[in-house]
């Protein structure tokens, strides 16, 4: 009698267990389920004031302690994170910031003018691979800068030019590498602009949605494409914005979604009303705070997929700028993804000079799942920051500094780089993105010029990490260059200036100061910072007919050449891409007349 009331106990419990996780895991689906309101009224408040505080410029958080930190998945010599992986290979790193300069190429090879932010170094840096003299040095840190050097003359004006790299190395072997499970909220803009075509601009008024695929079309299968990059414990969420937002998903772990279900309601987004990139921000950090504490050994990452032409709510960069470091310092990253070519690369330029943050463009959803099937891993997993490397040396000085994530990457003799992400090696042992160039002159005729290099920087548990070397410049009469990696940033770098340069006379109705001589040679004139006059709101963006002027017609037949041999040097099939592109535009048409009416940047 005492065991049949035993096995029936028994039993009883199987059956309220298994009750009780059928009951849990329904609690689980419901949490996941499809939130969006397609119909929802766009003006009403959907964002409860409880959870943030606005300030003048983003927000703070009113409770520290219900926002997920990162717990560190970094010590101090590697990473304690251990996997597998397909190689053996060391990784190395590239900046953060842009990843791509397919914008740029994209407006040309449409008959657009572009804008001088939609071509950066570290962009262009990150379409190619780069020797960075890593077997030169090895070390038990973390990271480790080695260097190169070169003298070079300029291809226009002949005249002698010293540059040296800093090659980004780790020492962490692929088959080491496993980035941390990760909260991945993405924030996906449905306003009225992502309903035009993509090779088309909204504000022109031509949508050109017959012939060429809707931003929003493409946007929605990049979502999709994401999804496909997660483990089923990672954990997705979601937030669409236009005039207001709505949160669509909560983070849920991918194993307990309904992946099919979630793609599905995905692809049936459409565009409408306009576009609160505040708000939807905003949104997306509502959804890490209601994960409370749950966030154990977790990294967390907002993915905004957009054309970035913000015009409700506060738009200010300074504001949408704030947000995004605010969220930064609570270990919440930003990721950008440019859709359209009509994609405002000036604010996102700036967004993505925030630690942790980079971002991408995006022309056909094909290339995006390759990009990301190589690169997913990497680009959310930061390792380094708050990089300065100080320069010290009595025959040289910084005059330069190329292919780093901000702005403002130079003060005196310290170069600045804000985050430093995992890059792999090819084949060939070179690193995408792997190298920093900067351009040095000289002070005074010492033929064997000492530089001492100090480098300081934090891992994820924020330690800091600080290394010395000395480098001697040799003189030389002819040109050198150390390897192939420098030489390579040297040509791309020509190239962007070029280009920049270019840019900024055309769209400066052809003021001397942007013209690039024998006398000049190639010059970098930076971001011109100048009054400019705009027609539309301050981040809304119109077509340019792309023109060339004679004068820069040579300039670019003369690059032309110079790539032409430097890429068969290198053994660079890629440069070919660049070739293209001088190709297009020294076919473009003569203009000596500027159509000003069609133009609105007034410097």
């Amino acid at each position: 009698m005492k065991k049949k009331i035993l096995i029936m106990i028994i039993i009883l419990i199987i059956l309220l267990t298994g009750f009780y996780f059928r009951f849990h895991k329904r609690q689980l689906i419901r949490s996941d389920e499809w939130l969006y309101n397609k119909d929802f009224d766009s003006s009403s408040s959907l964002f409860p004031t409880s959870a943030l505080e606005s300030t003048g410029t983003g927000f703070s958080f009113q409770s520290f302690d219900s926002i997920p930190m990162l717990e560190a998945s970094v010590s101090s010599s590697a990473m304690d994170v251990i996997g597998k992986a397909s190689s053996n290979n060391y990784l190395g790193f590239a900046t953060g910031g842009a990843k791509t300069i397919e914008n740029f190429r994209e407006n040309i090879k449409n008959g657009f003018f572009p804008i001088s932010t939609d071509i950066t170094y570290n962009g262009l840096f990150y379409d190619y691979s780069f020797d960075t003299g890593f077997s030169r040095i090895q070390s038990n840190e973390l990271f480790y800068p080695s260097y190169t050097t070169a003298i070079s003359k300029d291809i226009i004006s002949g005249e002698k030019e010293y540059y040296m790299s800093v090659g980004l190395n780790s020492n962490i072997k692929e088959s080491d590498f496993v980035r941390p499970k990760l909260n991945l909220v993405v924030v996906l803009d449905n306003s009225g602009s992502m309903g035009s075509g993509f090779n088309s601009y909204y504000y022109d008024g031509t949508y050109n949605c017959n012939k060429y695929q809707s931003k929003m079309s493409i946007a929605n299968n990049c979502v999709n494409t994401l999804i496909d990059q997660l483990n089923e414990d990672d954990r997705f969420g979601m937030v669409i914005f236009n005039s207001n937002a709505q949160i669509a998903k909560y983070l849920n772990e991918i194993g307990e979604t309904n992946i099919e279900s979630l793609k599905e309601n995905i692809l049936r987004i459409h565009d409408t009303g306009g576009t609160n990139f505040e708000d939807g921000y905003k949104k997306a950090l509502e959804v890490f705070e209601n994960l409370g504490t749950n966030n154990k050994n977790y990294q967390n990452r907002i993915i905004v997929i957009t054309d970035a032409m913000p015009n409700d709510g506060d738009i200010s960069s300074s504001s949408l700028m704030g947000m995004v470091e605010a969220s930064a310092k609570e270990k919440i990253y930003t990721s950008f993804v440019g859709v359209g070519v009509d994609f405002n690369t000036e604010l996102i330029e700036k967004l993505g000079t925030v630690e942790g943050a980079n971002y991408f463009s995006v022309h056909n959803k094909e290339e995006f799942k390759t990009q990301m099937s190589d690169d997913f891993d990497l680009m959310v997993t930061p390792l380094v920051f708050d990089l300065n490397l100080n320069f010290e040396s009595k025959d040289y000085e910084l005059e330069a500094v190329y292919g780093t994530d901000i702005e403002n990457n130079k003060k005196g003799n310290i170069m600045h780089v804000n985050t430093l992400f995992p890059s792999r090696r090819n084949d060939n042992d070179e690193v995408k993105g792997g190298i920093i160039l900067l351009k040095l002159s000289k002070k005074n005729n010492s033929d064997n010029g000492k530089i001492t290099l100090e480098v300081t920087y934090r891992d994820v548990s924020n330690e800091k990490h600080e290394s010395n070397q000395t480098v001697v410049f040799e003189e030389r009469e002819n040109e050198y260059y150390d390897n192939t990696g420098i030489r390579k940033g040297i040509v791309l770098t020509r190239y962007a200036n070029l280009l920049k340069d270019w840019i900024l006379y055309e769209r400066s109705s052809g003021k001397k100061e942007f013209l690039i001589t024998e006398n000049t040679g190639i010059f970098d004139v930076g971001y011109t910072e100048g009054k400019i006059t705009r027609i539309l709101g301050e981040h809304e963006r119109t077509s340019v007919k792309l023109t060339v002027s004679d004068k820069y017609k040579e300039l670019f037949k003369q690059m032309k050449d110079y790539i032409e041999v430097e890429k068969e040097v290198l053994r660079d099939d890629d440069l070919k891409q660049e070739i293209d592109i001088l190709d297009k535009l020294i076919a473009e048409r003569n203009t000596t007349n500027y159509e000003k009416e069609n133009w609105f940047f007034d410097f």
